[in-house]
């Protein structure tokens, strides 16, 4: 019998042996009274042993049950693993004094965490991406009972974790090869075109539009009070699709910021090319972007997925400014406003949600499509989208019903992470109300937000917080010497694939660890296989012949965008 504790009511204390055990804490009994142990083993008994399953125990305890849990997945399922998370301070400590080996286990974890993100984070590193497929309870004893809420709020956090992963990978088999193609293309522009880092706003306030059903409301708003836009204030930044609305009321904004890499977002453009607008494009844009406009390029980067190309970019010194990948281009835009500038910045139409009649503002592409199909058969409501099985009717910050869907409101959780209270730059970051999703961060009426553009800050005058990076960029190569060291780097690209293509072919004898190497360098060209997409670099053997075909057959196409590439580069 190990020795009691405490008797205090906030303290762990224990009471008999092997029968008639138990530990009372605040009030509960958290293991059984009778023989706990045998109790811990058929709860774990209950629970089926899945494939490529993470287990989440609430409040281990002693560990009771754990070793024969353990034991039945490694005879079944070995890629499986359990995590034990216990959100008290006092019961943590005391489960890491009493499980002991248990916590040397590579398929056991035991954790503190009580924030979703941070033990989202923590599963990622410790396990990888794409590890598990689905997450099961396994409760073994009753201090779960103590934080019920959390426990379970942390484990649907693991649960849309693990499938936004698998979504994601899902989008790179999908468009994984367009992403790259697109970026090999656009490699050409590294010479001409400006990274990023060459633009600043100042301290200039700047207003962020995406293209949410609330825009036309923000853009009517705008026009009213600032009239045109010759003298206007502030910066405006928007998404490509919100360009549109834009044109139809003559607000010129500053920036346009394109990540689409199919041709659909190049409808957006249509009547905008006597403006000759900046455009801020994604290197995995559809390289078309970058001509369509005709006025000032920049360039930054978004990593779709972790690639070996990337590195060797930037060590070449030609990988343009990065920004984590956060899939919408709303965010996007917000990221690179906070970026731009240090003044206060303003959001609007950034919605994550929709209504019967209304899935973008009424100027964009594609409600005006709808427009032109309405017939006496086909009107103008959208039930397709509203009443498919995933949507939902959710609560808009005006208070007004708006429909959602599960993508949409991944998004929205994502921007409250990225850039709510705590986030760099959200203390100048500000949401117009309008019938969108609430997004985490303050909301002001138009007639405040339209005065803050004005000048009037939230602030005294030199208390703005700095932009995200204060230091100045580094100095730009000539247009010649970045275009000697973007061929250069090109050449070697299509050394080591014709290389690669001398092994497969048996015209280049080569060991296993030079045959390994030269797959990793090349690692674009397997990324978006189905069984690598987001495995965070994850992939067969090189000896598995079934991936090595698969390798094979994407060589050739690959040289040949590499020599396009050259071919533009140097002309």
């Amino acid at each position: 019998m190990r020795p009691a504790g405490s008797l205090s009511d906030d303290t762990p204390r224990q009471l008999g042996g092997r029968r008639g055990f138990s530990v009372a804490y605040k009030g509960k009994t958290l293991l059984s009274v009778i023989d706990p142990i045998s109790q811990a083993e058929r709860a774990a008994d209950a629970v089926p042993p899945l494939s490529r399953t993470l287990y989440f125990c609430p409040s281990p305890l002693y560990g009771y049950g754990l070793p024969k849990f353990l034991e039945k997945l490694s005879n079944i399922h070995a890629d499986s693993a359990i995590l034990c998370v216990e959100t008290d301070e006092k019961l943590l400590a005391f489960s890491r004094a009493e499980m002991g080996v248990l916590l040397q286990e590579s398929r056991l974890r035991l954790s503190g965490l009580r924030e979703s993100a941070a033990l989202c984070g923590f599963v990622r590193q410790t396990w990888g991406s794409r590890r598990f497929r689905r997450v099961e309870m396994l409760r073994l004893t009753g201090g779960w009972r103590l934080d019920t809420e959390l426990y379970d709020t942390l484990a649907d956090a693991l649960r849309r974790d693990i499938a936004l992963d698998w979504g994601n990978a899902m989008t790179l088999v999908k468009l994984g090869r367009r992403y790259i193609s697109n970026a090999v293309r656009n490699l050409a522009l590294l010479a001409r075109r400006p990274s990023l880092w060459r633009l600043s706003f100042g301290s200039s306030p700047t207003l962020v539009l995406g293209a949410g059903p609330s825009l036309d409301k923000v853009l009517d708003g705008l026009a009213a009070f600032f009239g045109e836009s010759a003298g206007r204030p502030f910066k405006i930044i928007c998404v490509d699709t919100a360009l549109a609305a834009l044109k139809a009321r003559n607000i010129k904004p500053d920036l346009v910021i394109a990540l689409e890499s199919q041709h659909w977002n190049l409808q957006d453009f249509i009547g905008g090319g006597d403006w000759e607008l900046p455009v801020a494009m994604d290197l995995s844009a559809l390289p078309a972007t970058a001509e369509v406009l005709g006025g000032q390029g920049f360039l930054f980067f978004t990593p779709w997925t972790e690639i070996s190309l990337f590195n060797r970019l930037r060590e070449a010194g030609l990988l343009p400014e990065r920004f984590p990948p956060l899939g919408s281009v709303g965010l996007t835009a917000v990221a690179i406003a906070l970026r731009l500038g240090s003044g206060p910045v303003i959001t609007g139409g950034i919605d994550f949600s929709f209504t019967l009649d209304c899935y973008h503002a009424r100027s964009t592409p594609g409600y005006r499509e709808r427009l032109r199909r309405q017939s006496r058969l086909r009107g103008i409501l959208n039930p397709e989208a509203a009443f498919r099985s995933a949507a939902f009717s959710a609560q808009s910050k005006s208070g007004v019903p708006v429909r959602s869907d599960p993508a949409m409101r991944g998004y929205r959780d994502l921007f409250e992470r990225e850039f709510g209270a705590g986030n760099a730059g959200s203390a100048r970051l500000w949401d117009i109300s309008g019938a969108g999703l609430p997004l985490g961060i303050e909301t002001v009426s138009p007639e405040r937000a339209f005065a803050i553009l004005s000048g009037d800050r939230p602030s005294p005058p030199g208390t703005e917080p700095p932009p995200i990076h204060p230091a100045p960029p580094p100095p730009d190569a000539d247009v010649q010497q970045k275009t000697k060291m973007l061929t250069g780097f090109i050449r070697r690209e299509q050394e080591a694939l014709l290389t690669l293509r001398g092994i497969l072919k048996g015209e280049i004898a080569a060991e296993a660890d030079k045959t390994e190497s030269i797959l990793d360098i090349c690692d674009y060209l397997w990324a978006h296989f189905p069984d690598c997409a987001g495995a965070g670099g994850r992939r067969p053997p090189g000896t598995d012949l079934s991936f090595l075909k698969r390798v094979r057959t994407e060589i050739d196409p690959f040289l040949k965008l590499w020599s396009l590439a050259l071919k533009e580069a140097e002309s």
